[in-house]
């Protein structure tokens, strides 16, 4: 009968090392895209937890301005503590009460840890070490930079 007419089945050398250089590339596009988008969800959820704890600590002084709780001397109605938030503090006027303003201490997602710096009313709003008189602001201890080119300590 006549000549055959031949089937090519699979791909050539050519194709394959194309189709791969082109996979390649593309995951090669791909992988900082997902780190910049990881490193973004982080920062979303620092920025969660930081202003967690800064409502929690703002409730519990205002609980204490209104005569709420009863407030330690040199506190200025700040809590003493981060625990203080979660632990609870004894109502004023209800011995058997207590009021807590945070479930738990948030873990900080840039070091991975739930430990926080603070800074007290008395400390400077710069300053790199907890004076212990009591707790006005919270922030990172990561010493990485963020997206924006701030210091995540600095938010």
């Amino acid at each position: 009968m006549g000549v055959g007419i031949r089937h090519q089945r699979g791909l050539t050398l050519i194709e394959l090392v194309s189709a791969v250089a082109i996979v390649g590339i593309l995951a090669g596009l791909a992988l900082p895209m997902a780190r910049v988008q990881i490193r973004r969800q982080k920062e979303v959820e620092l920025r969660r937890a930081l202003r967690e704890m800064r409502t929690a600590i703002d409730r519990h002084k205002d609980a204490a301005d209104r005569g709420l709780l009863q407030v330690k001397l040199g506190t200025e109605g700040y809590p003493p503590a981060l625990e203080t938030l979660v632990k609870g503090v004894q109502l004023g006027g209800a011995p058997d009460r207590r009021v807590r303003f945070l479930r738990k201490i948030p873990v900080d997602p840039m070091t991975g840890y739930p430990e926080w710096g603070m800074r007290s009313v008395q400390d400077s709003p710069d300053a790199g070490s907890w004076g212990g008189q009591n707790v006005f602001d919270v922030y990172s201890r990561s010493t990485a930079t963020a997206l924006d080119g701030t210091r995540y300590s600095d938010w």
